[in-house]
C-alpha cells in the first residue's frame, strides 16, 4: 500500500519484523516501516483478533501498538528505528506481569 519515495542507499539501515529482514532508514518511525509490509497490520485486538494498523501517527489511537526488541506494547509511531532492531506483531492479549 505505502512506498518509499526515493532510495535510502548506503543509509538503509536493517530491522526484523516477525524475524524477516527489512530494509528502513534512519529517523524514520517502525510504524511507517510497518505500513509499507505487504502485510501492514502491527496488532491484534485482544477478543475477536481483528488485524489493526498504524492509525492516526501520533500517538493517540494506540493501534500501532508492537513488541520492540522484546517490550511489548510499544507505540511503533513513536518509536524510531534502529539497525538491528527487533520487531513482533502484537498478537491477542499482553501479559501484565513480567
Amino acid at each position: 500500500m505505502f512506498r518509499k519515495l526515493h532510495d535510502p542507499g548506503q543509509a538503509a539501515l536493517t530491522v526484523y519484523i516477525d524475524g524477516l529482514a527489512v530494509s528502513a532508514e534512519a529517523g524514520e518511525s517502525v510504524a511507517a516501516v510497518l505500513l509499507r509490509q505487504e502485510a501492514g497490520w502491527s496488532r491484534m485486538t485482544p477478543v475477536k483478533e481483528s488485524k489493526r494498523a498504524p492509525y492516526c501517527l501520533m500517538g493517540v489511537c494506540f493501534d500501532c501498538l508492537a513488541e520492540v526488541d522484546g517490550v511489548a506494547s510499544v507505540q511503533t509511531c513513536l518509536t524510531t528505528v534502529r539497525d538491528g532492531m527487533r520487531i513482533a506483531r502484537q498478537r491477542g492479549k499482553r501479559s501484565l506481569t513480567a
